[in-house]
């Protein structure tokens, strides 16, 4: 059964002074590509410069680990987004590719201190995947460019106030 809950998100600050990675898998890339597009569009909806918005594609789901820990040592960006699509099958290939991308992602945003953003949808059929990428269930990647900025901003306004 499909959950109908969106997220509500309360003001969002503006990404004008923020610059993002945006890491996409190329596996399922109908459903990546919408993720994509979902996410940029958010961005520069919210006030991101193009200019500061960087893409790479890795292969699979997999990869966004290293993918987004490349844009950690390699860029200079506020946040990296991830985005990618794990559809169950036959095997516990599912479960280990999903648990390994969550706990990579969860330790790269612990060891840079950085937003890492988990913009992975992890379905059941593709049927599902379309429904969370565009369909009528909205779309994560416009989500997950949120979650970023909103992170980006927290993450200024606490360096802002240690000061």
């Amino acid at each position: 059964m499909a959950s109908n809950i969106k997220p509500t998100f309360k003001e969002i600050p503006s990404a004008r002074e923020m610059s993002f990675g945006i890491v996409v898998s190329e596996w399922n890339q109908p459903v990546t590509d919408s993720l994509f597009k979902a996410s940029y569009d958010t961005l520069i909806e919210n006030g991101a410069v193009a200019e500061n918005i960087h893409v790479k594609y890795v292969p699979g789901s997999f990869e966004l680990t290293l993918g987004a820990q490349f844009f950690a040592e390699y860029t200079d960006v506020d946040a990296v987004i991830c985005l990618g699509c794990i559809i169950q099958g036959a095997t516990p290939h599912f479960t280990y590719i999903c648990q390994s991308v969550t706990h990579g992602l969860t330790e790269l945003n612990m060891q840079y201190n950085m937003p890492f953003i988990f913009g992975v949808l992890t379905t059941n059929t593709y049927e599902e995947a379309l429904e969370r990428a565009g369909g009528k269930l909205g779309n994560k990647g416009a989500d997950a460019a949120i979650t970023a900025i909103k992170m980006v901003a927290l993450h200024m306004q606490m360096e802002e106030e240690s000061d």
